[in-house]
């Protein structure tokens, strides 16, 4: 029902956007890009080819003034006054397609991106469990018939293959020795699929990047939910990336919550900024204030529509969630 009425007040949404839109700054997120079927993608984000993305960043592009990484802080701090309300772009989990596909089209239309990586992942070494949950659910569109084990794993009773496909797609961060497994029973070797296809960047593709003008900056160590981790947890997946990222000359003063900033508390917050050298971190619950003063939420854009109907979407979301006073999360 919420979407139905979502959709509705954003036909109402015909307009200039960017003279719509709620707030002074605008902050998509992407993963990837890509024109191939990515099996490690394809069943945990709906990713855009290269005509889709262009079309979101040229559509874009006639609302809002694009602006790099110290022309945001400026802005932030009162000194950096655009032309018109402004759009950082931002990546995350740091995937190879970053650096072969999007980077060409940020070259050419003049565009900065910033993408949030796990250190993890970096050249290659692990594989992010939610890939793996995608590898298996390919296998099993795949396969003629079922592994008895796999029912034995996950201790379920002849499931259909959709109920299973969304059981593997709710394991958590703390359950992923089930994917393991479960990649074992699929004989999916990823080890050589890492090898093979190469999923995330490198150490010497972030040094090009950062050469280039674009910025690399945290997004946890390995991707956890953060409110599934205790208070200690959350600080040491976040000190450890920041490490890292200073050990290797990136940027080390923002931070992008992976998944959601849904239910992280206010505690997280005090100690997260005890980090003088942090300016911001960013969430993604779309248009959305924060009492957190120096987050900032970001718009999910691979939501299977374009980027202007995102927008539209969201626009009508944030006033509907205004009528109620239910626009600004506060953290308790």
């Amino acid at each position: 029902m919420k979407d139905k009425i979502i959709s509705l007040l954003a036909a109402f949404e015909t307009g200039n956007i960017g003279l719509s839109f709620p707030m002074e700054y605008c902050l998509p997120v992407y993963h990837c890009v890509s024109d191939e079927n990515l099996p490690h993608i394809r069943h945990i984000i709906q990713y855009k080819n290269t005509k889709q993305f262009e079309e979101d960043l040229d559509g874009l592009s006639k609302h809002f003034q694009w602006v790099s990484w110290s022309e945001f802080k400026d802005f932030v701090n009162g000194n950096f006054k655009p032309r018109k309300k402004i759009a950082l772009l931002t990546f995350d989990d740091g995937f190879r397609e970053f650096y072969d596909t999007v980077i060409p089209i940020l070259e050419r239309k003049g565009i900065y991106a910033c993408n949030f990586i796990n250190p993890a992942f970096i050249d290659n070494q692990e594989l992010m469990f939610r890939c793996k949950a995608s590898l298996i659910i390919d296998e099993i569109g795949k396969a003629q018939k079922m592994n008895p084990e796999v029912y034995r794993i996950l201790s379920l009773e002849s499931p259909t293959r959709e109920q299973l496909k969304q059981y593997i797609l709710n394991i958590n961060y703390h359950q992923k020795d089930l994917l393991d497994n479960l990649t074992q029973k699929f004989e999916i070797d990823c080890t050589t699929y890492l090898k093979e296809y190469r999923p995330y960047l490198t150490t010497d593709q972030l040094k090009t990047l950062t050469q280039k003008g674009y910025g690399i900056s945290s997004h946890s160590w390995d991707h956890p939910k953060y409110h599934e981790l205790s208070l200690p947890e959350q600080m040491k997946t976040t000190e450890r990336t920041f490490h890292y990222l200073k050990e290797n000359n990136l940027m080390y003063d923002s931070f992008a919550f992976p998944f959601t900033d849904f239910g992280v508390k206010k505690d997280f917050f005090d100690e997260l900024f005890k980090n003088e050298d942090l300016f911001c971190c960013f969430g993604s619950a779309g248009v959305k204030f924060d009492s957190v003063e120096r987050l900032f939420h970001r718009i999910p854009m691979e939501m299977g529509e374009s980027g202007e109907q995102t927008l539209k979407k969201e626009i009508a979301y944030f006033r509907l969630k205004k009528i109620i006073n239910k626009n600004k999360i506060v953290r308790r």
